[in-house]
């Protein structure tokens, strides 16, 4: 092969191979997390500034919160962002994740048909709203998942001692979107959260029929899996996460993801400091 050729095969090489190195250099961290985080396009936004300043690449799992903790839980992710504290500190005393840290925060809410069968919109009353739902007759659709919004919902039921029955509650065993998705097709109330609502607004056509009680507080937190139980977990990669989201980057970048002009989000690592 004549000289020339040669030099530009091997620089034609050399280049193939510098062009993989960085890509086979990233680092890939595994975050299971629930679906408003997916779904409200929160993790599309940010995770990209992450993975840039990190040379790292996310992999997302995204679930209800009872099966992101299911799979920390069994080593299969590096960390967990979900909302539901009770069951995260459940998962932290067991051993099975550590250094939780308050991330976010946005609030629940009752949507449903324009119509407003029960005759609940307007109401801050979340207790309320429920037992008119239940007595009303009208259809209600939960998420039946196991996610944070599940277990909030089941509380509410809990507290007022009944809930919707027969044909007038629908457990559909489905992130939030679809089951948003599901309310507008059957005319029917669900609890959602803000964040997913607003990116599912258009779409769906349903109303905020309640809002505002305190019980609605949505809080969101990030934990590392424990690496003393796996170790294989990218511990490391973790703790780059959790760090980088709760710093003040990552919390301006939270509070800077907007969705038709309105916060979705807000950050409240600095709060409970």
């Amino acid at each position: 092969m004549p000289f020339r050729k040669l030099l530009s095969a091997a620089a034609f090489v050399a280049g193939a191979v510098c062009a993989i190195l960085p890509a086979s250099a990233q680092q890939v961290i595994k975050l299971s997390t629930t679906t408003s985080t997916e779904n409200s396009g929160l993790l599309s936004y940010l995770l990209p500034k992450f993975e840039s300043k990190t040379n790292s690449r996310v992999h997302v799992i995204s679930v209800g919160t009872g099966k992101a903790l299911e799979l920390a839980k069994n080593g299969d992710v590096d960390v967990t962002l979900v909302h539901a504290r009770p069951l995260e500190d459940k998962f932290v005393a067991a051993g099975y994740g550590v250094n939780r840290r308050d991330v976010m925060y946005n609030d629940f809410i009752i949507v449903g048909p324009d119509a407003d069968p029960a005759g609940i919109k307007g109401s801050k009353d979340v207790l309320a709203a429920m037992k008119k739902i239940v007595d009303s007759g009208a259809r209600f659709i939960s998420r039946g998942d196991n996610s944070g919004t599940d277990v909030m919902e089941r509380g509410y039921w809990k507290e007022i001692g009944t809930q919707p029955q027969g044909s007038a509650y629908v457990s559909a065993g489905l992130g939030m979107g679809e089951v948003l998705n599901m309310a507008a097709q059957m005319q029917a109330y669900t609890l959602t959260d803000r964040a997913t609502y607003i990116s599912y607004r258009a779409r769906t056509g349903l109303a905020i029929v309640v809002e505002g009680d305190k019980r609605m507080f949505n809080p969101y937190g990030i934990i590392a899996v424990n690496p003393e139980r796996y170790k294989d977990i990218n511990y490391k990669g973790a703790m780059q996460l959790v760090e980088w989201i709760t710093s003040d980057e990552g919390q301006q970048a939270i509070a800077g993801f907007k969705v038709d002009g309105q916060q979705l989000f807000f950050p409240s690592y600095k709060a409970a400091q």
